[in-house]
């Protein structure tokens, strides 16, 4: 009688677990955002990742792991190598995620944090505008992505469909 009363107690938990578990992912995804986020979030998404593919595979120009971590190092910024991976793969999958509206808000909180590191260990000390390597741009990329982390995905995401797809999951059948 025990075992079946403790049985019966831990699959509600870990009912009560998954039920609080899916309200959770649900808020993180859902958006009522609308169209606007789309307009936002796919030029923004694509910006990050070509500028991650630049420092991951050496694309448009780019110098790869091997010269951006080496750069990196040169300004301080140890383990270079490490950190280019860590930046690029940030702005790449961030990127790529953002572009598709796929987990927009962490996409958008991990590649707004990327940009404050890139404005405070680069750009900072040569002023605002981009003509001097200043704040400018990666600033405007920081804004996008904090507010993107804060709307959500939008209407026109994949974010939306799995939201959906949840809420109807949650409704007592």
């Amino acid at each position: 009688m025990m075992i079946v009363n403790c049985t019966h107690w831990l699959l509600a938990l870990l009912t009560i677990k998954q039920d609080h578990t899916m309200k959770y992912l649900h808020s993180l995804l859902s958006s009522n955002a609308g169209m606007a986020a789309l307009i936002l979030r796919v030029p923004v998404g694509l910006i990050l990742a070509a500028h991650g593919a630049q420092k991951l595979f050496a694309w448009f120009g780019g110098y790869g792991l091997e010269g951006t971590g080496q750069w990196m190092a040169s300004i301080g910024l140890e383990p270079g190598y490490w950190l280019a991976m860590m930046a690029g793969s940030a702005e790449f999958f961030g990127g790529i995620a953002l572009a598709i509206g796929l987990l927009t808000r962490p996409a958008a909180v991990v590649t707004a944090f990327t940009m404050l590191i890139a404005i405070f260990s680069v750009h900072i000390s040569h002023g605002l505008f981009a003509a001097n390597n200043g704040y400018e741009f990666a600033l405007t990329l920081l804004v996008a992505t904090a507010a993107l982390a804060i709307q959500g995905a939008g209407s026109l995401s994949v974010d939306n469909v799995i939201a959906k797809k949840l809420a109807n999951k949650s409704l007592p059948q």
